[in-house]
């Protein structure tokens, strides 16, 4: 498979990336002869990573990637007859296998709210079904990754000097697999840059990227050491100031080997702060460059970011240019972060709706094949999402719309509004409905679908709650189907 900007490496085996029970379940349905049967898959998170107001919708060409390549070898094959599980009718159904199904999702790089689904799978009850595992390691991650580089950004943005965020967290992430997802993810949400090379080269990025403290400690003296660097990369060098002290040893070397460089017809790009009080550092350091006659001189942070730590930088008079965040970005790390709680729930089977029941109201799903509506006010903002039931039509002012989550909880809409249906069919027959899109074009999303937010969504403590709301007509065949249900199993 061929490796396109925005998409990702192919996995080596890729029907074996799944649970045990996806195989197990699919060999059950074949054998009930229920395999066939159409069935959907909607695919939606719960809560907001990081007690946040929004997500990131970010993986679906991941996503895509994997289900276009999806088959099983005979290595596959020869690997399950080997663990004594299944029977040999099946794995010879097995290897004609192919996805075949349609996908529907939100465009990648939109936002994103709780409860509402974001892809669902619409085909044969075993190939939907054998997919579940992938889609949510893929789009969780992916999801988690853009939206903490989006709250990174949106601190970024208090600042009234500018700033960006590049992504420096391979060396953290979990593996390889999830240091070029991270990367790739980063960029959805609006990272500029990556540190790692591969991710650089696979998605088409900008690798960024200073020295170590190692390197200074290989010269004799830290002048020598930076002396060295700017030699063999006089037009792009970004030099390291604490090694042994920022103010009284990195600074006046930097500052000396900028004027060296100048005086050889060339610039100084950068420094880099990579410990101590990072506010009260890069203000010396920024008003140090200045007075010397440096200003465009960038000043280059690290040091276990987070949004809030940038936040507080900003807040505390700091002056820092770049931000490379590294493992809370990459692991997705952070409170209310680590992994997104992302469910794929079978939700109609043989034109018939099919829902999860429980006691618990909130992983109660929503039954029926369905469609997310999406109103703007006429400044285009967003104002609500409201899931409606597939054939319905836009919603009107004065309809009343309920809470997923607590149907006690309702509301009238407003007049003014306007109405799309954002997501699209992005998969039919199990092969993509268009191009790739590129990573450029999935940020530029992102950037704007951040900005279309209602006042206090973006809010890094205690944001303004976003309301994602079910039809009236929806609610009723959910109340229903809930009745139903426990009249047949005596609850």
């Amino acid at each position: 498979m061929s490796l396109l900007p925005g998409s990702s490496f192919s996995f080596a085996h890729p029907a074996l990336f799944t649970d045990l029970y996806q195989l197990t379940m699919m060999q059950g349905y074949f054998r009930e002869g229920l395999h066939t049967q159409d069935a959907t898959f909607d695919l939606y998170y719960r809560r907001n990573p990081y007690q946040g107001g929004y997500a990131v919708w970010a993986g679906l060409e991941v996503a895509l990637d994997y289900l276009e390549a999806l088959r099983f070898s005979a290595a596959d094959l020869d690997y399950l007859r080997s663990l004594g599980l299944f029977k040999e009718d099946f794995l010879a159904a097995l290897e004609s296998w192919r996805f075949t199904a349609q996908v529907t999702a939100f465009p990648e790089g939109s936002v994103v709210f709780p409860n509402e689904p974001l892809l669902t799978v619409r085909g044969p009850l075993w190939e939907a079904q054998l997919v579940e595992t992938a889609l949510l390691n893929i789009l969780n991650f992916q999801t988690l990754v853009a939206t903490k580089a989006a709250r990174c950004l949106s601190a970024v943005q208090t600042s009234r000097y500018g700033g960006s965020v590049v992504e420096f967290g391979t060396r953290r992430a979990q593996g390889p697999d999830g240091a070029l997802g991270a990367a790739r993810a980063a960029v959805v949400g609006g990272a500029t840059g990556t540190s790692n090379v591969q991710a650089a080269a696979l998605y088409g990025l900008t690798p960024v990227g200073t020295h170590a403290h190692a390197w200074v400690e290989s010269f004799p003296t830290e002048l020598e050491a930076f002396r060295a660097y700017a030699r063999l990369y006089p037009d792009s060098t970004t030099l390291l100031l604490d090694t042994f002290d920022t103010l009284e040893s990195g600074l006046p070397n930097a500052l000396t080997v900028a004027r060296e460089l100048r005086a050889q017809g060339h610039e100084l790009r950068g420094v880099r702060l990579d410990s101590g009080d990072l506010a009260y550092l890069s203000a010396r350091v920024r008003a140090a460059l200045d007075e010397a006659g440096f200003p465009d001189v960038q000043i280059v942070a690290s040091n276990d970011l987070s949004e809030f730590v940038i936040e507080s930088v900003i807040r505390e008079g700091g002056r820092i240019d770049v931000y490379g965040v590294g493992t809370q970005l990459a692991t997705g790390g952070g409170e209310g972060g680590g992994a997104l709680g992302g469910v794929y729930k079978l939700v109609a089977l043989h034109g018939e709706d099919r829902m999860k029941l429980t006691g618990d109201p909130r992983k109660t799903s929503v039954p029926g094949l369905k469609r997310v509506w999406r109103a703007t006010d006429t400044q285009g903002r967003l104002v609500i999402d409201v899931i409606a039931s597939l054939d319905e039509p836009q919603p009107q002012a004065g309809a009343r719309v309920s809470d997923p989550a607590n149907p006690l909880r309702n509301t009238r809409l407003g007049a003014g509004l306007t109405w799309t249906d954002p997501r699209h069919v992005v998969m039919e027959g199990g092969q993509r409905s268009g191009e790739p899109e590129a990573l450029t074009t999935i940020q530029a999303r992102a950037v704007a679908d951040l900005q279309r937010l209602p006042e206090g969504t973006r809010r890094l403590l205690n944001p303004h709650i976003y309301r994602v709301s079910l039809s009236q007509d929806l609610q009723g065949r959910r109340d229903a189907l809930v009745a139903e249900l426990r009249e047949r199993h005596g609850l």
